[in-house]
């Protein structure tokens, strides 16, 4: 591996470990004991910003949606994946108060909002989240995505975090308003505070369904995924990465106010977005693993986004997963707080 003297670091706007171990300051604690600063890939412009959706970084640790990940993998990015979360992130599908549409069977008809495709698979994923997330919502119903008309919708990309982000229009809900469609998905809190400013209502909130394979989608489950060379050449790194990212789970499930507070910034949404997208316990759920559960459900939207041609080709999601740094992870993160204990009893 080339010099290296940077590592750089990307995720969503959404609930991650990794943006909380960032914002604690973990992160660049960890890496300056290697003499290795800590860049956030944003922030540096378009220069770098696409590396989010490429993956082809060799400093690179990535928490954010599949489609990207995927679709870069299934393109021949060198990535391994390192660890899955799942977060319930309020995913529901909206209509307009006098539509009539109350439930998911009402759906049969109507009008459903498909951002177009971008310029590349990868920077596709609000189609494939409102087409999964449509299907997600009609299943249950008994209906499929047949069952449907879909009306293309502009969808403006901007980075996703960091000082260059701007705060966009989720799809489709101008064209709600303007009544030239009759539903749209959605998920996240910025989308739950349009959802008021546009004056939507939920038709289908797919967060009460009790079987999470309705929910599967982009950021469910959510990747995390490095450049293999940095796995070859530098485990170490990988582990201590890893390591803070299981301190600031652990940090997050005592600390919902603190947790919610660096949401709203990361989210660029208020208290009540917040609010009404992370319900619950989601605090205490930030923890990645790499369970044959989560690989499963992953596989899930993997089919899902071959089939409808997100992606260039297929994925072996076990070859994919690299298990070992999140397994060492956990042990250096149990000794650490083993000796930690000691001291403090000796004190």
């Amino acid at each position: 591996m080339s010099s290296l003297n940077r590592i750089w670091f990307t995720r969503c706007p959404v609930p991650t470990a990794s943006g909380l171990a960032h914002n604690l300051g973990w992160l660049t604690e960890e890496f300056a004991g290697n003499g290795l600063s800590v860049g956030v890939l944003q922030d540096e412009g378009p220069a770098l910003a696409h590396h989010h959706f490429d993956h082809r970084l060799v400093g690179l640790f990535r928490e954010g949606g599949n489609v990207p990940a995927l679709a870069a993998r299934s393109e021949g990015a060198p990535t391994r994946l390192i660890g899955l979360t799942w977060i319930e992130e309020w995913q529901s599908i909206l209509v307009r108060p006098d539509s009539g549409i109350i439930d998911a069977a009402g759906l049969r008809g109507a009008r459903v909002a498909l951002p177009a495709w971008a310029e590349s698979r990868a920077k596709s994923f609000p189609r494939a989240m409102a087409l999964h997330g449509i299907k997600g919502a009609l299943g249950p119903a008994g209906l499929t995505l047949d069952d449907v008309s879909f009306v293309e919708v502009p969808a403006t990309l901007s980075p996703s975090v960091g000082r260059h982000a701007r705060t966009l229009t989720w799809p489709g809900l101008a064209e709600l308003a303007a009544g030239t469609v009759d539903a749209v998905y959605v998920k996240g809190a910025r989308a739950a505070e349009q959802a008021s400013e546009f004056g939507a209502v939920v038709a289908v909130d797919l967060d009460t369904h009790p079987d999470p394979r309705t929910r599967v989608n982009n950021g469910t489950p959510r990747p995390i995924t490095v450049h293999e060379e940095l796995l070859r050449d530098r485990p170490d790194l990988v582990t201590g990465f890893l390591t803070q990212v299981l301190r600031a789970a652990d940090w997050a499930a005592w600390n919902p106010a603190e947790v919610r507070d660096i949401l709203a910034r990361e989210t660029r949404s208020g208290a009540g977005g917040v609010a009404v997208a992370y319900r619950g316990d989601f605090h205490r759920r930030l923890h990645p693993d790499l369970s044959t559960e989560r690989l499963d459900l992953l596989r899930i939207q993997k089919d899902f986004l071959l089939r409808h041609g997100f992606l260039a080709d297929d994925v072996d999601l076990d070859a994919w997963a690299a298990p070992e740094p999140l397994r060492l992870a956990r042990e250096r993160l149990a000794a650490e707080r083993t000796t930690a204990a000691r001291t403090a009893a000796v004190v």
